[in-house]
């Protein structure tokens, strides 16, 4: 069986355009889900974040109505490796078959520069592992660079958190930029489908999912990868 490693953001809060910053991490839903259907098709997961920090799950995310009317508190905190990440700064890629990255707020306020995780995903998709990334997780796409120092979403076919989406939550008018808009400034060829309905884009390697409703048929494509 395969070793997936789950890259998730060590931020707890996101700096507005205005300098003020807010509550946030990950989403709960873009991270369990993903973890229950590939350890349940027997897959080990490792997680890492960056420094190694332990990653808190954005509050609102954690709210019964944004989980089927669940409480799934008790389910993260029984992730022992989710508790206990190690840094991404130790990863060896080698260790590992695919990785995934889920998303939230968070990677716009960590990931979006980080020059470790960067080089993870470019070397990732030099190297033809497969890379899925969810709602503003690519964010972590916005440093990764190929070894010719082209930004590795030049020409691809991807997609993530909309403008639209970002309107609709309110964030869009605070925000310091937008993801939708940096990835098409690199380059990406960035579609979307309707708001808040599961979408995911597959190019090559690099499979992405637009917001928390595609987090499920990510996994699900990761898995056809690993299969």
């Amino acid at each position: 069986m395969s070793n997936v490693l789950f890259v998730v953001t060590g931020a707890r809060s996101w700096t507005l355009a205005d300098g003020s910053s807010v509550p946030t991490g990950y989403w709960a839903e873009e991270l369990l889900t993903p973890y229950r259907l590939i350890t349940g098709a027997g897959h080990s997961v490792t997680f890492a974040t960056p420094g190694g920090v332990t990653p808190v799950a954005d509050e609102v995310s954690l709210a019964p109505d944004a989980n089927g009317g669940a409480d799934v508190r008790p389910d993260l905190d029984a992730i022992d490796g989710l508790q206990h990440p190690m840094k991404l700064e130790d990863v060896v890629l080698g260790d590992y078959d695919a990785v995934f990255y889920p998303g939230g707020h968070g990677p716009m306020e960590d990931l979006a520069q980080d020059a470790t995780s960067g080089k993870l995903i470019a070397d990732a998709l030099e190297g033809s592992k497969p890379v899925a990334i969810v709602c503003h997780g690519p964010a972590a796409l916005l440093p990764a660079r190929t070894s010719a120092g082209e930004p590795v979403v030049a020409g691809r076919k991807i997609t993530g958190f909309s403008n639209e989406e970002e309107k609709a939550a309110g964030k869009a008018d605070k925000a310091k930029w937008l993801l939708e808009d940096r990835l098409r400034q690199l380059g990406a060829d960035v579609s979307t489908g309707p708001a808040w309905q599961p979408f995911t884009v597959v190019d090559g390697d690099l499979l992405t999912g637009q917001n928390p409703a595609s987090s499920e048929a990510l996994a699900k494509k990761l898995l056809e990868r690993l299969s």
